[in-house]
Parts: C-alpha cells; sequence; structure tokens
C-alpha cells in the first residue's frame, strides 16, 4: 500500500505544470458543485418548501441579473484578452475588474432611483436585491482574479480560496436560516457575506499589480467583443432559470420549491459534462483546425452514451435520491427528475455541433440558436404551467433543449457547407438512434415508479450489463485521457 501511494506520489511530481492545474482546476470545480450538493439535503430539511422555492426564484434571478449587470466579462472575453494584451497582462485584468465594478455601481445607482419598480418586477426585496448586486460583483472579481490564475497555471491559493469559500457557504448559510424568522433573506444574506468576505482581497491584489482602474482602449475591446454575445448567455441563462421563476408567477413558492429540488439534483449530473467537456473541447478544436472534422464523431459516439448512461442511472434511483435529498414533502419532486436528467444530456450533445460555429466566430449563428431556445421555452412554460402545473415545466425544458440542440447542430451544418467544405463530422442517425433509444429508455424508466420491484429488476440488470462491459468502458475512459495528454504534451 505505501508502495503504491509513493509511485502514485511520483507520477504526480512528473507532471507537467500544465496536467498538474487541469486537474486541479477540474478539482475545483467539483468542490464547488459538490459542497453544495452536499448541503442540500439540510437546506431542504430546516426550510419549507415554499422557503426552498423562494431562494430558489433568487437564484434565478441572480443567474438572469449577473449576465445584465457584468456582461460576463469574466468568461470569454478576459481569457482571450489576457492572450491579446499579453505584454501589459496585469493592467488588462485590472482594468476589467474597474469596468466590472463600475458596471456594478451603474446598475445599483439605477436600482436605488426605481426600487419600487424593480422590486415589484423581481418580486424580491430591497435587502434581497442589494444583496444580490453583491454577489454579481463579487463573484465577478473571483472569476476574474482565477482566469488569470488558469492561465499563468497557478493552481493552489485557487484551490485554497475554492475550498475555504465552498465550506464557509453552506456554513454560515445553515447558522443564519435556523436563527432567522425570514429564512429566504437569512439564506441569501449568509452567501453574500461569505462572498464579499472571501473575494475582496482577490480584488484589491489585482488591483494593486495592474493599477489600471479605467482604460479606453481595454474596456470598448472588452464591450464591443460581449455585447453581441449577450443574447447568446442571456438565453442560456433564461433556459437554465426561467421555469422556477414562471412557477413562482403561476402556480406559487411550494410548486417552485419542489421542482427547484428536482432540478438542483438533476443539475448534480452536470459535474459528468464538465469533465468530459474540459477533455473534449480542446480536441474538437485540434480537428477543425486540421481539417479533420470526422476524427471528432469517435468521441461523440463515446461520450453520448456515457452521459445517457448516467442520467439514466439517476433516473432509476430516482425515489431513493430525492428521499436522501429531502423530507416527504418534497417526493412528487421524482416526476420532474426523468424530464430535467434528459436536458442534461442535450447540453452535453449541443456542445458538439456548437464549437463549430464558435471556432469559426460565427457569434450570430450561436445567438439565434441560443434565442430560439430561451424564447421557446417562455412561450411554452406560459401555455403548460397553468394548465398542467409545475410537471410541465420539466417537459417544457426538455423540448426547449431539444430545440435549443437542433438549431446548433444546422448552425454546425451552416458552418461547414463554409468553411469545411460541405464535410458532415457526424453520422446523424447514429446520434439520432443514441438520443431516442435514450429517451424511450427515460420515460419507460418513470413508467416504474410505483411499481419498485420492476424498477429495481431494471437497476440489477443495469449493473450486470455494466460489470461485463466493465473491461470495454475502461478502455473508452483510457482512450479518452489519452486523448488529454496529448494535447497537453503538443
Amino acid at each position: 500500500m505505501i508502495q503504491k501511494i509513493q509511485k502514485a506520489k511520483e507520477k504526480y511530481n512528473n507532471l507537467s505544470v500544465v496536467v498538474k492545474a487541469s486537474f486541479w482546476f477540474l478539482v475545483c470545480s467539483f468542490l464547488q458543485k459538490g459542497i453544495s450538493a452536499i448541503s442540500t439535503p439540510i437546506f431542504s430539511r430546516i426550510m419549507t418548501t415554499s422557503e426552498y422555492g423562494g431562494y430558489d426564484v433568487f437564484n434565478s434571478w441572480l443567474s438572469i441579473a449577473t449576465e445584465i449587470v457584468c456582461l460576463q466579462l469574466y468568461s470569454g472575453v478576459f481569457l482571450q484578452g489576457l492572450v491579446k494584451f499579453d505584454d501589459k497582462r496585469e493592467e488588462f485584468a485590472s482594468a476589467i475588474q474597474g469596468l466590472t465594478l463600475t458596471l456594478v455601481l451603474g446598475w445599483t445607482v439605477i436600482y436605488t432611483l426605481f426600487r419600487s419598480f424593480w422590486n415589484n418586477l423581481l418580486n424580491l426585496t430591497t435587502v434581497q436585491i442589494y444583496a444580490m448586486l453583491l454577489m454579481i460583483w463579487a463573484t465577478a472579481a473571483f472569476n476574474l482574479w482565477a482566469g488569470e490564475q488558469r492561465v499563468l497555471y497557478k493552481y493552489r491559493i485557487l484551490v485554497i480560496v475554492t475550498l475555504i469559500v465552498s465550506f464557509f457557504k453552506p456554513f454560515i448559510g445553515i447558522i443564519f436560516v435556523l436563527l432567522a424568522d425570514d429564512k429566504v433573506t437569512a439564506r441569501i444574506l449568509g452567501l453574500a457575506i461569505v462572498e464579499v468576505i472571501g473575494y475582496t482581497g482577490l480584488f484589491i491584489a489585482q488591483m494593486k499589480r495592474g493599477r489600471k482602474f479605467y482604460s479606453g482602449e481595454i474596456w470598448k475591446y472588452a464591450l464591443m467583443f460581449n455585447i453581441p454575445l449577450l443574447p447568446h448567455y442571456l438565453s442560456q441563462h433564461v433556459l437554465h432559470s426561467a421555469d422556477r421563476i414562471m412557477i413562482k408567477y403561476y402556480v406559487d413558492n411550494s410548486a417552485a420549491g419542489i421542482y427547484g429540488l428536482a432540478y438542483d439534483v438533476s443539475q448534480i449530473m452536470k459535474l459528468f459534462n464538465t469533465a468530459l467537456t474540459s477533455t473534449i473541447t480542446p480536441y474538437i478544436y485540434q480537428k477543425i483546425k486540421a481539417n479533420r472534422v470526422q476524427d471528432i464523431a469517435k468521441v461523440a459516439y463515446i461520450g453520448l452514451p456515457g452521459i445517457a448512461i448516467v442520467n439514466l442511472m439517476l433516473m432509476i434511483f430516482a425515489p431513493e435520491v430525492i428521499a436522501i435529498f429531502a423530507p416527504p414533502e418534497y417526493y412528487d419532486a421524482i416526476w420532474v427528475i426523468p424530464s430535467v436528467a434528459m436536458s442534461v444530456y442535450f447540453t452535453f450533445a449541443y456542445d458538439f455541433f456548437a464549437k463549430f460555429s464558435l471556432y469559426f466566430e460565427k457569434t450570430k449563428i450561436v445567438m439565434v440558436a441560443s434565442m430560439s431556445g430561451a424564447v421557446l421555452n417562455i412561450i411554452l412554460n406560459a401555455i403548460f404551467i397553468p394548465k398542467f402545473g409545475y410537471y410541465a415545466a420539466g417537459y417544457t425544458t426538455l423540448v426547449s433543449y431539444a430545440v435549443y440542440t437542433t438549431a446548433h447542430y444546422f448552425g454546425m451544418r451552416n458552418v461547414c457547407n463554409k468553411f469545411l467544405d460541405g464535410q458532415k463530422p457526424y453520422n446523424m442517425r447514429v446520434i439520432l438512434a443514441i438520443t431516442v433509444v435514450f429517451i424511450i429508455s427515460g420515460f419507460g424508466i418513470m413508467m416504474t415508479y410505483n411499481h419498485p420491484v420492476i424498477r429495481y429488476s431494471i437497476a440489477a440488470v443495469a449493473m450486470i450489463l455494466l460489470f461485463v462491459n466493465r473491461k470495454k468502458i475502461v478502455q473508452q475512459v483510457k482512450m479518452l485521457k489519452s486523448m488529454k495528454k496529448k494535447k497537453k504534451t503538443n
């Protein structure tokens, strides 16, 4: 045992800085989402379904407001800008911090002047909205700092900060919720306080290094790059958040809470999306650049069934998972999990198509494809939630993500015709077959929720099949790992 540990240490020490950094950046992502998932069963038991729904709706508005307020400056434009302005990287980073703070302060003034209007529109209190603005700034400040750390492959401090803040968010939140009468506001304030305390120092450090709050050149570059992409970013968050806001509007907070829990549990599966996407994305870009797009298909034919299987396992054990995550009053959430878990599959699938448009910087195609799914989601929610309640939101989300993915597929075809001599990266019959089998299996599993013997039998058969095919599965995982290693060494 000791020898194995020593060998593992030697292998780790021999890894390049790039590989080590990639590993720890992935660990950071898992830590943030993992600790949040672990704390969910606690909050679902110390908050009523109505309170949980109120907090979930706040998060939905936070997600949408973040895009509008700070334009997602910490995303693509920042990472690209760190390379473009490499000769004055620290100035660039501090100037983007300055621009972000200016945008947040500007929106704070707008909110303060028209406070009653915004409170009524969002159905939130003054304290909650001021906390939201603080969280938007603090999270953006962290993401900008973290983005620079990633470019420089400095992972140690990033891991420490992530671990500390990820731990204290639920810890302080639990204390605040237990002590407060207004548990929704207490939960929000707990997060805001931890983020402001945890991230303000990072903002100050980046500003001290760059010593540049305003730069006309940098601010113009960032705004011109990101404003055209705002509809795309906003559409993604509308797809992710609109259902809970509309459930609260058409039904009530309690329904939003039950639906929100099912959605939160299903989103845990996105951890697998993140892990696979971090490996697959550079590979896709390499193959597009080399004009060898047919090579991407073999990865898609492994990744899509893999994500499908993971989500099917969640569907099979949905009643047990909900029992672990929440008390009996949330039990109806099991009927939402299948449709939302299927949506998680489509959020992974669309990436295989969207990368082509992004590589060739066809932002209009990306924007139209993304907006089609978001607009459809709002329309379907407005039609079906009043008629069928919160259950309908899961299906409207599924349909919207399917349309969203299909739109990106047609965007990919357009790009391939223009820039890749009309090549077809995938055999769509294969992808359709994987998708159709997955959807039929998902709905079939849902029909067994009232028949536990049948459901457990399906689970047993699935486990046996996975065990019998374990060598093939291991080989495919190794192939993906080797693909990532090749990328690091190139």
